[in-house]
């Protein structure tokens, strides 16, 4: 497994290849700035690196990652809100002309949701988990109510696609986004990743369904 020391010796490699290969690129992102036209909300998951599985370069990708890829509704309430600034700059400054929210199989925040794992944890044991999941709380409560009649549902998945879903429609929500789709100089995707059989399926808006994307 990593540790710093491991972090260390791969920046040691990336910085005698791939930084000296790509100099140029980085010569002209630190003269120029950044302008990525693709933000992406994914989970912090170790396995589903944005960057590795999108192939991207350096500067491309505008990247927001957090438990379960989740979007929260736009409040002006008071507090820190990491996850609207972000989208905020991506979508105000950067202007980034896609906005992808990437969910994925095996996800530990959704299965924290459906098995209640932290419920009424003390913060700092699993209760800012708990606070953050409860976002999709109704969703949650609908999957295991349809469960008691189709048993055979994959609860796992239903409640990792409807997250996605749920981050879709709370980002319209954002009047800067909403203006936006409005104009047409934004549009939303949703897509999950399949860690066990490596299949990306992107929401069709037309269908409502999750379709794999087709691979030479």
């Amino acid at each position: 497994m990593a540790n710093f020391d491991t972090l260390l010796d791969g920046f040691r490699r990336f910085r005698s290849g791939e930084y000296q290969d790509q100099r140029r690129r980085f010569d002209a992102l630190a003269t120029q700035g950044q302008s990525p036209k693709v933000m992406i909300i994914a989970c912090s998951d170790s396995r589903v690196d944005p960057t590795r599985l999108f192939d991207f370069e350096p500067g491309q990708v505008f990247v927001m990652r957090n438990v379960a890829n989740l979007v929260p509704p736009y409040e002006t309430t008071a507090g820190f809100h990491g996850a609207s600034a972000a989208i905020e700059f991506a979508v105000t400054q950067l202007e980034v002309e896609d906005l992808v929210v990437l969910g994925h199989a095996q996800c530990g925040g959704i299965n924290a949701s459906l098995t209640g794992k932290f419920g009424g944890a003390k913060l700092g044991e699993g209760g800012f988990i708990d606070h953050w999941m409860e976002m999709i709380a109704p969703a949650r409560d609908e999957v295991i109510a349809a469960s008691a009649s189709h048993p055979d549902i994959d609860k796992q998945q239903v409640l990792e696609l409807a997250a996605i879903r749920l981050s879709l429609d709370n980002l319209r929500s954002f009047p800067f986004v909403a203006k936006r789709l409005a104009a047409g100089t934004l549009r939303l995707r949703g897509a999950y990743f399949g860690i066990a059989d490596g299949i990306l399926r992107v929401l069709d808006e037309d269908t409502g369904r999750f379709e794999p994307v087709p691979v030479s």
